[in-house]
């Protein structure tokens, strides 16, 4: 029966199951019909701290039933525009994950976001700890050229420490190595980092523009937006700790100072009219560390409001 308040279903968010958005649930990889595929990453073995990511994609779903009310699409009366109205959303399940193998869970991630974009669709993955980013960003090498723009506390720009090289604390260097990533903006970056002072040196020279809250406050988003590359193929990778801790708690590496919601959907909806969003993922989710729910709640919030922009741009 279809969903909606049309058929006489009312289908309220406590009702059914908590699938990303209520959208229909495809366990065939081979088999994906949609215009945004959401892919669970529940995978935190890459933490130095507070585990307990990999319940963010469940978390994850279960807040954003919260926005599905069954209407056509998501009405933004301040842009008077209707969001999401005849998109194609379907949720991929979790890649699998094996317990203290970072190779096999890794693979298992790259080879869902493969399967996305084989079948044509925007590749939205739920992490798990940032380190989930790092396969994600291996599944565009056949893609092109692509642009990341990471939303941050820390830069997570670490080489190397102590043999580790695909922790919370490497991917965005992982992702500078690779010959597709033109560039990288990393976007609210402050105060004692997890990155020495070399990472943040490397991390310029590889091409990066290292930005902190205060300075993109003080920017505006119009003057932001003009410092990354226009025209492009963008990868927007957020950490839920890029938000000031007052909003998103529930994390494991909490850091005061940070944004909040509008200053990110603002730059992020700018940033889908200035070229094309071709990956998402949201990541270091830990839901025991929130009971109130509100991380969670703001990471569907932001993710619903950042998939309607970019697809609405297309």
């Amino acid at each position: 029966m279809a969903h909606g308040y049309d058929s006489g279903w009312l289908n309220l968010p406590f009702v059914g199951i908590a699938t990303f958005g209520k959208a229909p649930y495809v366990a065939d990889w081979d088999r994906i019909e949609a215009d945004v595929a959401i892919l669970g990453a529940p995978y935190d073995m890459g933490t130095q701290f507070r585990a307990g990511a990999r319940f963010g994609p469940r978390a994850i779903r279960e807040a954003s039933t919260l926005f599905s009310f069954g209407h056509a699409g998501a009405y933004d009366p301040e842009d008077d525009v209707t969001y999401l109205d005849g998109v194609r959303m379907a949720d991929l399940g979790d890649a699998d994950i094996v317990h203290t193998d970072t190779d096999r869970s890794h693979a298992n991630i790259e080879t869902g976001v493969r399967a996305i974009l084989a079948a044509g669709a925007l590749p939205v993955v739920l992490g798990g700890d940032h380190s989930v980013n790092i396969p994600c960003i291996r599944a565009f090498a056949d893609h092109g050229p692509i642009h990341i723009v990471q939303i941050d506390a820390h830069l997570d720009f670490v080489d190397e420490r102590h043999g580790v090289r695909h922790g919370h604390g490497n991917p965005m260097r992982r992702a500078a190595e690779q010959a597709h990533v033109t560039g990288l903006s990393q976007l609210g970056i402050r105060n004692v980092s997890s990155t020495a002072k070399e990472g943040y040196d490397a991390a310029r020279a590889m091409g990066s523009d290292i930005l902190s809250v205060r300075q993109v406050r003080k920017l505006g988003v119009e003057a932001m937006l003009a410092r990354i590359p226009e025209g492009v193929d963008y990868y927007l990778t957020i950490d839920i700790d890029g938000f000031d801790p007052s909003i998103a708690p529930g994390t494991g590496t909490p850091s005061h100072g940070g944004f909040l919601y509008y200053e990110v959907l603002e730059l992020l909806a700018g940033l889908a009219k200035r070229g094309r969003v071709v990956g998402i993922d949201l990541v270091e989710v830990s839901p025991d560390h929130d009971r109130s729910g509100i991380t969670a709640i703001l990471a569907a919030q932001l993710l619903l409001n950042v998939i309607g922009r970019v697809m609405h741009a297309r």
